[in-house]
């Protein structure tokens, strides 16, 4: 790493070339900067780039957005900040920050040493970045060969509390290690996280989240207690017990469940035998693995509301209906943090229904399993069905007390595999076919008026198509009249 004389720039030669004129119209110089350079540094693919100007950044975005014909986007008018996307590619221009007037004033400004490189644009050659031209007021060179996060000082934290969190995903997306003086300052200043724009937190916990380092630097943002102040809810887990079945608290499991879903992710065949291109298929869907990520991090979120000692003394320990408790906590989450309605939906929806393949796995023991019982948790979860059983195995992982079933992932994929057979054999050919009656039909034929009793019946109808007692329309007549005449309706 760095060891490079030069490098070349990996980005279209028409926008070098128009970069090139803007850089000759700069008496005092166009620089390079930022994640730009420590990415280039690191050998990290970067389609973004960060260009400083003494003044006029604004200004140098607006001409390089006419010349490219890309879309202008005003950042910070105060800050003197523009933005430019043309092909996929983002390029910032921004003057010298906070009154600096060198660019290694600038540089001492910024979040953290990494990010506080910087080496000149060279219009005569453009595509070229060389190494003896770096510029480094701060150490950042040291601390990416050490391969450390660093604050340029304490004072960056109160002039963006956006930071604090910042840090820590750098952590997670290049597999940095924190530096112990800016752990404290983050400590010191966690107060103003709250200040961030929850647009700005979500986007952060969005990168760090989708590294697949998630359960491990959230695990040291809550030693370092800056988590509480992004999730005070999970606090109120930590050093609560739990059944014997569990061998940590509430929120130690939750962070279990999500180390063990960042690892089923990676391998699915490992615990979904045959059904691992299945299981890759669908975590390959938008926002999947991200959404199960954080489903199964927050899947308990409810034990706490719901925590009850049953008996005397110690007495056994109960969370009923903590499923529910803790979907409705988390939507509190999500409205915070200003997450899309989609993700809010299904995310919740994980938690609501987490504990669907344990009480179906339960009532195996006592009878087999019926399509209707599969048909109602399919119906329930819509196309998450195998997402579900992805956060039941990853809870199951996470919990490793004296009093846990024998075997228990084994007996979650021999579920898994039984339910997706009901469903492709009996509860697929049935839903994607037209319906056998619609609500018209049921005015038309049966003389019904609509009202609540349309959805039961073409729910019923539904059913019995699953279990083989309905085929045509027919029969979906006859068993309309049966079931009228049952709730004393025809």
């Amino acid at each position: 790493m760095i060891t490079e004389p030069e490098w070349h720039l990996d980005y279209p030669p028409r926008l070098l070339e128009a970069l090139a004129r803007l850089a000759k119209s700069q008496p005092r110089g166009m620089w390079i900067s930022g994640g730009a350079v420590r990415d280039l540094l690191l050998n990290r693919s970067c389609r973004d780039l960060d260009v400083t100007v003494a003044e006029g950044g604004v200004a140098c975005a607006g001409r390089l957005a006419r010349e490219m014909g890309g879309a202008f986007v005003l950042l910070d008018a105060a800050e003197d900040v523009g933005r430019v996307v043309w092909q996929g590619i983002t390029v910032d221009c921004a003057a010298f920050r906070e009154k600096a007037v060198t660019i290694e004033e600038d540089l001492a400004k910024r979040d953290f040493t990494i990010n506080a490189l910087a080496v000149p644009f060279d219009p005569a050659r453009p595509e070229l970045v060389r190494a003896g031209g770096m510029i480094d007021p701060t150490g950042g060179l040291r601390d990416l060969r050490q391969g450390l996060v660093r604050s340029t000082s304490s004072a960056v934290f109160g002039n963006d509390p956006l930071r604090l969190l910042r840090a820590y995903r750098f952590m997670a997306t290049l597999g940095f290690d924190l530096d112990p003086a800016t752990e404290e300052q983050i400590r010191d200043h966690g107060a103003l996280l709250p200040e961030a724009a929850a647009e700005r937190l979500s986007h952060e916990l969005t990168l760090l989240m989708g590294s697949g380092r998630g359960a491990a630097i959230l695990e040291r943002m809550a030693a370092g207690t800056i988590l509480w102040r992004v999730f005070p809810e999970l606090q109120e887990g930590v050093g609560m017990a739990q059944p014997a079945s569990h061998h940590l608290d509430v929120f130690s499991h939750g962070l279990a469940a999500l180390r063990a879903m960042e690892e089923i992710q990676l391998r699915p065949e490992q615990w979904f035998p045959a059904r691992g291109p299945a299981m890759e298929t669908y975590l390959a869907g938008a926002g999947r693995q991200l959404r199960l990520r954080w489903a199964a991090l927050f899947h308990d979120l409810g034990k706490p509301a719901t925590f009850r000692r049953r008996g005397e003394g110690e007495g056994r320990i109960t969370f009923y209906n903590h499923d529910q408790a803790g979907a409705s906590l988390f939507e509190a989450i999500a409205a915070r943090l200003r997450w899309s309605r989609e993700d809010t939906v299904r995310i919740s929806r994980f938690i609501a229904l987490h504990m669907w393949p344990f009480h179906l796995n339960n009532a195996l023991k006592r009878t087999k399993l019926t399509p209707r019982a599969c048909l109602r948790l399919a119906k329930a979860i819509n196309d998450d069905l195998p997402g579900l059983f992805l956060l039941a195995m990853a809870d199951s992982l996470a919990g490793r007390g004296p009093k846990r079933p024998v075997d228990m992932e084994r007996a979650i994929f021999d579920l898994y595999r039984e339910v997706m057979q009901v469903y492709s054999e009996r509860i697929e050919p049935v839903l994607e076919r037209p319906r056998l009656l619609t609500g018209h039909d049921l005015i038309r034929e049966c003389g019904l008026k609509p009202g609540p009793l349309f959805s039961r019946i073409l729910d019923g109808l539904e059913q019995a198509a699953v279990e083989g007692d309905v085929a045509d329309r027919e029969e979906a007549l006859r068993w309309v009249g049966r079931f009228l005449e049952e709730q004393g309706a025809a």
